[in-house]
């Protein structure tokens, strides 16, 4: 027999198409490229406390474990791990002065770039009802989306200042769904933390991760024992499982 064709595959996969009424999405690595942004100001910060160098891949193993969605965190456990003692508070103080800047030097913040354009919010929005949970604060929402008009689009944002368990408890996506059932909705995260709180709130789950992406298959491995529907190379790869 001979072998299946990519093209008999992807239509095979199409079979199958999801109907929700209610998409929710992560922002970091899912609408907003965060490389120069949030992943930088992480290795600025473990470089400058540790005094040690660092690599982006040595970032994903970090970002892999759960609890560290929340870059403050991770990195006062990194420099940790990597022999100064860090307490969380002296984590964020560092990490800020590189995300947002200081009087003489200008902060990653302004690097912020949108990967998913306008149009395409529209036109998920002429179907959907659109949302957003995510791990940042609401400063740090506000930076960038208060100037996007596109953000109207979205019904409900939940962000580090609207719960009181941040990712990965699931708390902000049960916020957002209230009293309806869970299975007519979609998360779609990039990170193991997004995985564990769409898996507690029984919401079905698509993960963000390219191909080429630093220790992608440890990476797939984790998504899918969690129950990722699926792993995408960014986020408009999810017209191909709408209905």
């Amino acid at each position: 027999m001979p072998p299946k064709s990519k093209k008999h595959a992807e239509k095979k996969t199409a079979k199958s198409p999801l109907q929700p009424k209610i998409l929710i999405f992560d922002i970091d690595g899912v609408l907003i490229d965060v490389r120069g942004t949030y992943w930088r100001s992480a290795l600025q910060t473990v470089r400058h406390l540790s005094g040690k160098r660092v690599t982006y891949a040595d970032l994903h193993k970090w970002k892999s474990k759960p609890g560290h969605n929340d870059d403050w965190r991770m990195t006062s456990n990194w420099v940790t791990a990597l022999g100064k003692p860090t307490t969380y508070g002296q984590a964020r103080a560092a990490f800020e002065k590189f995300y947002w800047g200081t009087e003489s030097q200008p902060g990653n913040a302004r690097n912020e770039k949108f990967v998913v354009t306008p149009k395409q919010i529209e036109r998920w929005a002429q179907r959907f009802e659109l949302n957003l949970f995510t791990g940042r604060t609401r400063r740090e929402f506000a930076f960038t989306f208060d100037k996007w008009p596109h953000t109207a689009r979205f019904r409900k944002v939940i962000t580090m200042n609207d719960v009181k368990h941040g990712k990965p408890h699931p708390e902000g996506l049960l916020k957002i769904l209230g009293k309806r059932d869970p299975s007519t909705a979609i998360y779609v995260g990039d990170n193991i933390d997004d995985a564990l709180a769409a898996r507690d709130a029984h919401v079905p789950f698509l993960a963000i991760l390219p191909r080429g992406a630093d220790n992608y298959r440890q990476r797939a491995a984790n998504f899918k024992k969690l129950g990722a529907l699926a792993l995408l190379n960014r986020a408009t790869d999810l017209n191909r499982w709408l209905a």
